[in-house]
This record gives C-alpha cells, sequence and structure tokens, in this order.
C-alpha cells in the first residue's frame, strides 16, 4: 500500500478534465430543479419549502427530500431517497450506480483514499482498473478533489452518482474492514507461501497470527454478518499461492467477495476453528465442527464448519442453514398442490420407508426437516442418526455418527430400535447394512425417512437393489421416494413476460409431456437486487413416486425399470421436468433453467 495520502495533498492541486467545483447540494436547488423537469408539482414543492425553512437538517439534501413523501406527478410514485438520486443522475447527465457490495474492489478502497477523506467528500471508491478508478458521490457538483486522487493514483477518475445513504453506510463498512485486516497482517510474522510439499507441517507453524487478535475477530464477525445480509447459503475460504480468496455461494452460484493475505485467511481459519470446538492445531486432515450465532434479525442461525487440507494451506466451508427451514410449509418449498397432497398422505402413514433422493444441494434436508417438524408433536417420538447433525431442532432427538469410535448410521439405528421411537430419519443409507437395519425398523412398525444420491425417484429401487436389498424387502417396505433438485426463481423486481415462450413452444421441449392452459412466461432481466443476474432466490422441484400394489407388481429380480415409470406415472407421479415446465408456465422460473438443472427425457421416458 502506498504511504501517500490525499488528505495530505495540497488543497489547491487541480486537473485540467475535471469538472469545475461548484459546491454542494442544496435542497432549495433540487425542489427548483425537480418543478422545471416536471417531477413534483409546483404545489407540492411549496410546502415541502415551507417546512424544511422551519428548521435545519444536518440530512443530505437528497435524503431530506427522499423522506418528503413526495410523489411524482406523472406516476403518483413516491420519489423515495434511490429515486430522487436516479433523478438527479439523469438532469445532470451523470451514471448511475446502486452499490453491490459484492462488487467492490473492498480490498483496494483504502489505496485511493482515507476514511476521514472519504467521509468529508461523501464519496466512496467503487472499483480500480488498470487505468481507471470509479468513485461513487453524492456531491455530484464538487469536484474539485477530483485532480488529488488522480495525482494519487495515476489514474483517471470516473465519477458516479449514488445513494448518500448507500455511500455512508459503506464508507464506515468497507473501512473498518480494511483497517482490520490491515491490523490482524501487522500483529503477527506473514508466513512463507505453503507449498504442497510443505502441507503436512502446516500445524507446527510458528509464524501464524493469533486466531484471538482483535483484527482477526472484527474480520470474522464482519465476514458472518456480511454472509447474513447477502442471503449466503455457502462461506468459502479457499487459500491460494499469494492471496486468499472468500466466495459466497448465492442462489446456488459462488461469488468472490474478498481476497486477503494468506496469513490473514489463516488467522482466519484458526479463529472460526476455536469457536467451532474443533482441534486447531490439526491442519493435516478433514474436520468438521458447527456453531450457533445469531444474524442481523436475532435469530440464531447454525452454520456446518468442514475444513480440508489443500496444497496451500486449510480451506474451509461454511454451510449456512436457514433458520425458517423447518417452519416452511410445503408450498414455500415450492411443491405444487398436487404433489403436497400426496405427500402428506404419504407421510401421514404409520410405517414404511419414504425416501428422499438428489444430488448434494438439492434441498434433501430442508424437506426433511420441514416434514419432521410437522409430524413432531407431543404424541410421537421422533428419532434422527445423521452425519453430521444439520440443524438442532428442539423436537427432535438427534443423534451423531461418531467413526472415531465406529458408531456409524447402521448402529446408531440399532440403539434407536431400543428407544421406543415412532419416526426414525436416517441421514443416508449408505450401505446394506443400514439399509438391512432401516427395514428391519420399518418392518417392525415405524416411519423410516432416508436419503440416496439417485437421479430421480425410480432410480431409488435400482440403488437399494445395487446395495443388496432383496426386491421382496423393497416391496415390503418401502411406501414412497421423493425426487427433487433446486432451480433458481426469477428475480420479481426485474422479470419481464417473455412473449417467445407460448404453450406449443413448451410442449415442443416437453415432448411426449404436454402442458394445458394457459401459460405467464417471464424471462430474467438483472438489477441491483438479484446482482444482474436475473434470478434472486430457489424453488424446489419435486418427483413423487408412490409405491401402489400396481406399481409393486414391477418389482421382481428383473425389474423393468422403464415400465414401473409409466405404471407410477398413470397413478399420479410428475416427473421432475415436466414440474419444471409447470413453474415455468406460472412465470417462476425459465425452461433453461429447468433444463439444466433436470435429468434428461432418456431417463423420465
Amino acid at each position: 500500500m502506498k504511504t501517500s495520502s490525499p488528505v495530505k495533498a495540497p488543497a489547491t492541486t487541480a486537473a485540467a478534465a475535471a469538472p469545475p467545483a461548484t459546491g454542494k447540494l442544496e435542497w432549495r436547488s433540487l425542489l427548483k430543479w425537480l418543478v422545471e423537469d416536471g417531477v413534483i408539482e409546483a404545489e407540492a414543492a411549496r410546502q415541502t419549502e415551507a417546512r424544511f425553512a422551519a428548521g435545519n437538517s444536518a440530512l443530505h439534501p437528497l435524503v431530506r427530500l427522499g423522506n418528503a413523501g413526495l410523489t411524482r406527478a406523472d406516476t403518483g410514485r413516491v420519489m423515495d431517497v434511490e429515486a430522487m438520486t436516479e433523478w438527479l443522475a439523469a438532469r445532470l447527465k451523470m451514471p448511475y450506480l446502486r452499490i453491490d457490495p459484492l462488487k467492490v474492489d473492498v480490498g483496494r478502497v483504502a489505496d485511493v483514499m482515507s476514511a476521514n477523506y472519504a467521509e468529508a467528500r461523501r464519496c466512496l471508491p467503487i472499483q480500480v482498473g488498470m487505468t481507471e478508478v470509479t468513485v461513487a458521490t453524492a456531491e455530484p457538483l464538487d469536484a474539485g478533489w477530483v485532480s488529488q486522487i488522480e495525482s494519487h493514483t495515476r489514474k483517471r477518475v470516473k465519477l458516479v452518482l449514488a445513494n448518500p445513504q448507500e455511500i455512508s453506510r459503506f464508507t464506515t463498512e468497507f473501512f473498518t474492514l480494511a483497517r482490520s485486516v490491515r491490523a490482524a497482517s501487522k500483529s503477527g510474522e506473514v508466513s512463507q507461501t505453503a507449498s504442497f510439499e510443505q502441507l503436512v507441517e502446516l500445524g507446527r507453524s510458528n509464524k501464524q497470527l493469533d486466531a484471538n487478535d482483535q483484527g482477526v475477530v472484527q474480520v470474522v464477525d464482519w465476514l458472518w454478518q456480511y454472509a447474513f445480509d447477502q442471503r449466503a447459503s455457502d462461506i468459502h475460504l479457499e487459500p491460494r499461492r499469494d492471496m486468499g480468496a472468500i466466495r459466497f455461494r448465492i442462489d446456488g452460484v459462488l461469488h468472490t467477495v474478498y481476497q486477503l493475505p494468506p496469513s490473514v485467511m489463516a488467522a482466519m481459519t484458526a479463529r472460526i476453528k476455536l469457536l467451532g470446538r474443533m482441534d486447531v492445531v490439526e491442519k493435516r486432515r478433514p474436520l468438521d465442527g458447527r456453531i450457533k450465532t445469531r444474524n442481523p434479525a436475532g435469530e440464531e442461525v447454525e452454520m456446518r464448519l468442514s475444513t480440508l487440507p489443500t496444497a496451500f494451506g486449510e480451506k474451509m466451508v461454511m454451510r449456512i442453514f436457514d433458520p425458517d427451514t423447518a417452519v416452511k410449509d410445503l408450498s414455500q418449498l415450492g411443491f405444487s398442490t398436487h404433489d403436497a397432497e400426496r405427500w402428506t398422505r404419504l407421510t401421514a402413514k404409520p410405517h414404511g420407508i419414504i425416501l428422499v433422493t438428489g444430488p448434494t444441494g438439492s434441498g434433501k434436508t430442508s424437506t426433511l426437516y420441514s416434514t419432521l417438524k410437522r409430524l413432531a408433536t407431543d404424541e410421537v417420538n421422533v428419532c434422527t442418526v445423521e452425519d453430521p447433525i444439520e440443524m438442532i431442532e428442539p423436537s427432535f432427538n438427534q443423534s451423531q455418527v461418531l467413526a472415531s469410535i465406529d458408531f456409524g448410521f447402521a448402529d446408531g439405528l440399532r440403539a434407536l430400535m431400543r428407544q421406543d421411537p415412532d419416526i426414525i430419519m436416517v441421514g443416508e443409507i449408505r450401505d446394506l447394512e443400514t439399509a438391512e437395519m432401516a427395514i428391519q425398523a420399518s418392518l417392525t412398525g415405524h416411519l423410516v425417512f432416508s436419503t440416496l444420491h439417485t437421479n430421480d425417484s425410480v432410480s431409488a429401487i435400482t440403488r437399494l437393489t445395487d446395495l443388496g436389498v432383496p426386491n421382496y424387502l423393497i416391496d415390503a417396505t418401502v411406501i414412497g421416494v421423493l425426487a427433487q433438485r433446486l432451480v433458481r426463481t426469477l428475480c420479481p423486481s426485474c422479470k419481464v413476460p417473455d412473449p417467445e415462450v407460448t404453450l406449443d413452444t413448451l410442449n415442443e421441449t416437453l415432448k411426449p409431456w404436454r402442458l394445458s392452459g394457459g401459460v405467464k412466461p417471464y424471462k430474467p432481466v438483472g438489477c441491483l437486487d438479484c446482482r444482474n443476474t436475473g434470478f434472486r432466490g430457489r424453488a424446489g422441484l419435486y418427483e413423487l413416486l408412490m409405491l401402489s400394489d400396481t406399481v409393486r407388481r414391477h418389482l421382481h429380480p428383473h425389474t423393468d425399470m422403464t415400465a414401473l415409470r409409466r405404471q407410477a406415472v398413470q397413478e399420479g407421479l410428475r416427473p421432475l421436468r415436466l414440474g419444471g415446465a409447470m413453474k415455468v408456465a406460472e412465470g417462476l422460473t425459465t425452461m433453461e433453467e429447468v433444463l439444466r438443472s433436470t435429468p434428461t427425457w432418456e431417463n423420465q421416458t
């Protein structure tokens, strides 16, 4: 980092290319311009002026006017602070920007200017390129300082107009983070780059920063709060050769958030391991842990921790579990009315095995916890064996698989059979022994839930057969299989109708299946709310196979899976891709997203 600061530069420095400084914004001028542009009525401006003239305010003029409740003369839309800023940018012919914190080059903010300098001029560096620095400002008429920054950075400054409230908030957050990282870096000696050959010696290094160093503590606290604000489902801390990377998974897509010196990232990992009651010294083998904390709304949040030794250090992934998962109803999870009714009927049965299948990250845990939460009344005993326990739920009796003491799924199930359970959930059926114990539990009058990794619902039968389970036991115990996927849903703030998608084009894609009725397809556009992806949030696609007596007739040593699937379709099974197409017709997602997330028709017909 450069040692010189723009704060110390002479105030008389000027650049020929910089726009003239004409002072700060003033609310009277803004009111006048709003009337001139026909944005508000003259009478509304007079009333506002009379109200403002009665007192002084330290608020920025745009904020003050944005809080005044003014409405557009043409549309009646309320002119809030964001709308005021967008209008002013258009009037001054300046680029308008809503700040997306994930796209701000936080690591280089402090290289451009100091915190005091940014606060005094109500500006914030957003991006630092090879030849240009983008700076958001809340004072577009006060640009006399631009030449100082250009001289300091030796780059051209591009000014954009942004919401004054966001500039104030992010100035505090970004510079505080930069100070914490800088303090953490200075508090210990930066370790040498860890190569693959040095990996086994990582745990013996004495050159790591203290996990309890105040700078490290602040960076970790910022990381979690930031992840909660951004709706992240996973946090990745990835050590690399020169700089460590922090990435968030949001709506199934990874975003790079920040880069840190390797020593700071190692200290952050140590801090998180300490809080998760993990072995801080052991860095040569994978470890698991968990942390419970609170999000900004005050809700308890569970985080599952996992570390993995890599060529350049210890990688950590934190999976964040939505505190509302266990209380979501079936429609919130994405179930259609048709499948919700069938799933409710299936889970009300007194005994049998119900399997939930899908790849990692397809929402199986959310479905199981939400279902078990509704079934866990005072009259029943719900017990689980998990690896690891995903979320702590007081209404369940949860057990953790511990490989270190040879306590596996089969051992846990064997123990649960003596605990007078009514409903049992097994984290995953991985081997024949676990499958046999689940079958035994079902045959003795228990309702058993578990998961498998298969492409669709019918393939679960094949998977059990491959494990060595006889067909007659599958026939006697398995009562249903739910296959699922997650698809990104269109951002409600910016999606627009898609005239190119019609019922005919959908049915052409769906062959041999067909939809009927009206369709209201939409397409993605992109805005700040969805980070210009066009998607915000995810919803489940479900395929529910219920093993009726007619479906069971197809279970024999030489089962014809195609015939079994056709029979299930006749009795109400809707393939994953068909369920996705129905969400396209409702305007919730796109066909491209459905095709990307679901198995091909060869596996569905």
